[in-house]
């Protein structure tokens, strides 16, 4: 599936870079051609008044013969002794006269033209009926115009332009070197980068489909006990509710920790929807985590475990009281389950530079270095059998990171294996104003 869609992800960005690339060059091809258009027109403008200067719209007739590039007085330039135009030297032209049925009666020209050539040329231009256009003769391109002679007949004018069309062909060619060896690079590039865009998303889909195995292992235990008691309650229909009333309370238990399951879950799709708003505001994170500490007193009174607290005063943060204190009673209650009698659990407060450092530590077996990085994740537990003993499903750490998170502060896990686990969370200080 996922391969699948970094290939859609590929033939969209190159189908995508691939039109603008043809509009690009489309329109840079299109102005060249424009402009080596006009520059054409304006070369077979300045040929035809060259030779009316020369005299070839009425003036003396002469063979081809009498135009060769040496001795011609007509290609004398502007100091001439005629004060003539200065002929093309950028492009090849010569000039044709025909009488009104079609038929050559004289011709100029810059440099030798072989009759087989003026007939040919003459005749593409005849037979197109155009006043101006181009054609291809022997490998050459030439452009034409034709107009009205003085005396009768027409005046054809020619001009070479292979050159100008040499330009625009290696425009086309170097458009599609250009447009092949980019995307080349581009295939591979966007293959790289398509790789790495769609990493995340598989990351949260395999997460997404580990989330849903794991939340329906954890309904189906309590749901089979459920069903078990509730059967045993059904084969003894006769007994009275008060001989039945162990199936009952194992019923309700299973009840309430498949309501807390689904609170959590609930909570944590609440935690990942971007658009549920929290109310944030400034509130006095000592006092938040002080009412936290009376109400675990008599647990830890309880489980015989020594509790230790050092809370500085009037610290102020930014965010949900509610929300912060109960990443409090859950890293305060994770401890609790964790710590062994006669153990010992320490809470300090701080501010530290610009945060404020909310830090849990116990007494405990520790947690493996390769099970740090992965504690926070929803349903992980380090020991499955010892959790579910305790009551846990592993969601805590992922309520809490997701707290601290939308709270934009951090939360990290440091453990010393044998000795004690430390949570610390991050808090940005509340500015005053």
């Amino acid at each position: 599936m996922f391969k699948k869609l970094r290939n859609r992800l590929l033939v969209v960005n190159l189908v995508i870079i691939s039109i603008i690339m043809f509009v690009a060059f489309a329109a840079i091809y299109t102005i060249t051609y424009r402009n080596t258009q006009n520059d054409i027109q304006m070369d077979l403008s300045r040929a035809t008044d060259s030779y009316h200067m020369k005299g070839g719209d009425g003036g003396p007739r002469g063979g081809q013969g009498d135009t060769g590039p040496s001795g011609n007085e007509g290609d004398r330039g502007p100091s001439g002794k005629d004060g003539g135009m200065e002929p093309l030297e950028r492009s090849l032209s010569f000039m044709v006269m025909t009488d009104t049925s079609g038929a050559m009666t004289e011709s100029k020209s810059q440099f030798e033209v072989d009759d087989e050539l003026l007939g040919q040329a003459l005749d593409k231009a005849w037979s197109s009926g155009k006043i101006s256009g181009q054609f291809t003769l022997d490998g050459s391109r030439w452009a034409y115009s034709k107009e009205l002679a003085a005396g009768g007949g027409y005046m054809f004018v020619f001009l070479d332009v292979s050159a100008q069309q040499k330009i625009l062909t290696n425009l086309i060619y170097t458009f599609l070197a250009v447009a092949l060896a980019t995307l080349i690079v581009i295939y591979f590039t966007s293959r790289y980068f398509a790789s790495r865009s769609i990493a995340p998303i598989k990351e949260a889909f395999e997460k997404q489909k580990q989330f849903i195995a794991d939340a329906s292992h954890e309904l189906k235990t309590p749901l089979t006990i459920i069903g078990t008691n509730a059967d045993v309650l059904l084969a003894n229909g006769e007994e009275t509710i008060e001989s039945q009333a162990k199936w009952l309370h194992y019923i309700k238990s299973e009840t309430e920790r498949m309501a807390k399951l689904t609170n959590d879950l609930l909570f944590l799709a609440q935690m990942d929807d971007s658009r549920e708003q929290t109310l944030m505001a400034p509130f006095d994170l000592s006092k938040a985590i002080e009412s936290i500490l009376l109400t675990m007193e008599a647990v830890f009174f309880e489980k015989s475990i020594r509790l230790d607290y050092e809370i500085e005063p009037h610290l102020k943060a930014y965010g949900s009281a509610e929300q912060i204190k109960q990443v409090a009673m859950i890293l305060l209650d994770n401890a609790v389950k964790y710590t062994k009698p006669d153990g010992a659990v320490t809470l300090s407060l701080k501010k530290q530079g610009s945060e404020l450092a909310l830090t849990v530590e116990n007494t405990s077996d520790g947690i493996d270095p390769e099970h740090l990085t992965r504690i926070f994740d929803r349903f992980y537990r380090t020991d499955s059998s010892r959790a579910r003993k305790q009551g846990g499903y592993g969601l805590g750490l992922a309520i809490a990171k997701s707290i601290v998170e939308r709270h934009r502060g951090r939360i990290a896990a440091r453990s010393v294996p044998g000795e004690s686990v430390a949570f610390s969370v991050y808090l940005a200080v509340a500015s005053s104003r």
